[in-house]
């Protein structure tokens, strides 16, 4: 027969038992609960974007530049005034060379005097965003017709 201090001894470790699993699965929860918190309270960081290209230009992403860049290698950023706004599509550079993702036997507007293949000896922008022209291309004069690999047709047209 069992004595009432062995019930009460089993009751008591009982409950005993139940409260540590008790408080073991409540500690885990509190602290998952905390790790929630303190990660929906610290500040988003900006993240830093960066572009480096290696190699030889296998795999490598086309150049970011600000208004472009030359359709032949090195693939330099081209200055404002070398292409026309019909190589750029919502302010995005449609490409050129091996990263052209225009339509097939696309031809736009270039100013030929800044190229350096034809004299161009003036500063070329830092690679970078496109950055909408002050004048929104109003200042733009083509010299000539440019395939997306930078070959030469012809006279330009006047805007």
């Amino acid at each position: 027969m069992w004595s009432k201090l062995t019930i009460l001894k089993r009751l008591n470790g009982n409950k005993l038992i139940r409260m540590r699993c008790f408080m073991r699965g409540f500690k885990y929860v509190l602290l998952a609960s905390a790790a929630i918190i303190f990660l929906a309270l610290v500040p988003k960081t900006q993240t830093a974007q960066a572009q480096i290209s290696v190699g030889i230009g296998i795999g490598a992403g086309a150049p970011v530049c600000p208004y472009g860049y030359y359709g032949f290698g090195a693939y330099n950023c081209a200055p404002y005034g070398y292409y026309g706004p019909e190589w750029f599509n919502g302010g995005v550079f449609i490409g050129a060379g091996r990263w052209y993702h225009g339509g097939p036997g696309f031809h736009g507007g270039v100013n030929r005097s800044f190229d350096p293949r034809y004299g161009y000896h003036g500063g070329y922008p830092a690679h970078g965003g496109y950055h909408e022209p002050p004048d929104h291309f109003q200042s733009f004069h083509a010299t000539h017709q440019s395939d997306v690999h930078g070959h030469y047709q012809g006279g330009g047209h006047h805007r």
